[in-house]
């Protein structure tokens, strides 16, 4: 089992304190990620981002763009993955998205992860000056964009001709490293239509922020209606607090709730905060990461905020240490 961060990124809630969030805290938790020994570092994908839609208070947010960011990373950190969490397909032309991506590949020595979605925040939509299509439509489009990607990542000479995206001889010298393609997952609850595209287009699918192990299967027994679960790289976002001991797991819910944003901590107590989510000790989570690999998870990013892309505290980086003890220790 791996684990992943993801990275604070936006102003205004991503950590405590800093209303104008500066690179160096964000490369800072990338580099203390990296040297734990942790599998992997995220970026999301937004021109405007709320916490409204999690209980917060309502107002826009804005943060580093997930290319130009993984793209810095590539040069600040050694050995950690680097994955987009997830890029909205529809903000960019899928050849100029590979094009920048598989020079990130190269600039890491292969270390790119390329998580794609279809784009569900409308605000986006509307700052880019671009239609906010029905979701079948966003859900075509993003398969036609793989298919694009792909052919882009390998380096061509590459032609398509799909309902939204058309290229002719289409050439991306250097290719990137990882060949044919770097991993291509999508990003999506897991309804019926995305999990047939996951099926068809992705080699990994990923769901986070919350999680029940019950609720998982059923939409893994919607997957393997089109294709084996096995054969897909499976990986889950969490909202994660974890601790020394059960004495500072409370003490961390406790500066969790006095930090995040109003309204955003749905529970009062830490026993009601752990559903659907990793909470514990190390040992505690340890157990949690066992039952998640039994049900063929093979990587779970850890949000360590009460929000996406947020931490707890600017000073908690000690439970990136903690976080790889839970995934190497008796975790297979």
């Amino acid at each position: 089992m791996d684990v992943g961060l993801a990275l604070p990124q936006y102003d205004g809630f991503s950590v405590p304190g800093q209303a104008h969030l500066p690179w160096s805290t964000t490369a800072r938790w990338a580099q203390g990620a990296d040297r734990a020994g942790l599998h992997s570092v995220w970026l999301s994908d937004h021109l405007a981002f709320t916490v409204e839609r999690y209980g917060g208070p309502p107002g826009l947010h804005s943060g580093f763009d997930p290319i130009v960011g993984l793209a810095a990373l590539a040069r600040q950190t050694t050995r950690v993955r680097l994955g987009t969490l997830v890029l909205s397909v529809p903000l960019r032309p899928p050849s100029i998205a590979a094009k920048a991506l598989s020079g990130i590949d190269r600039a890491s020595q292969g270390r790119v992860i390329v998580g794609l979605g279809a784009g569900n925040f409308e605000p986006d939509f509307e700052q880019a000056g671009i239609p906010f299509e029905p979701p079948g439509t966003r859900l075509a489009r993003l398969a036609d964009a793989i298919a694009v990607m792909r052919g882009t990542f390998a380096g061509g000479p590459f032609d398509h001709h799909g309902p939204f995206y058309e290229t002719a001889n289409l050439r991306n010298r250097p290719p990137a490293v990882q060949q044919p393609s770097p991993p291509i997952w999508v990003g999506g609850k897991g309804g019926p239509k995305l999990l047939q595209l996951v099926a068809e287009h992705a080699d990994g699918w990923n769901l986070c922020w919350t999680a029940t192990p019950d609720d998982y299967a059923t939409r893994l027994d919607a997957l393997a209606g089109h294709r084996d679960p096995a054969t897909v790289d499976l990986s889950l976002g969490l909202y994660t607090l974890i601790g020394e001991d059960a004495a500072d797991v409370r003490r961390r819910f406790e500066r969790l709730k006095e930090h995040a944003p109003p309204g955003t901590v749905p529970a009062a107590t830490v026993d009601e905060y752990r559903r659907g989510r990793l909470v514990g000790t190390v040992e505690e989570v340890q157990e949690q990461l066992r039952q998640w690999s039994g049900l063929g998870i093979r990587l779970v990013v850890a949000c360590l905020g009460a929000v996406p892309f947020s931490v707890t505290h600017p000073d908690d980086l000690d439970a990136l240490d903690l976080l790889a003890a839970a995934a190497t220790e008796g975790v297979s």
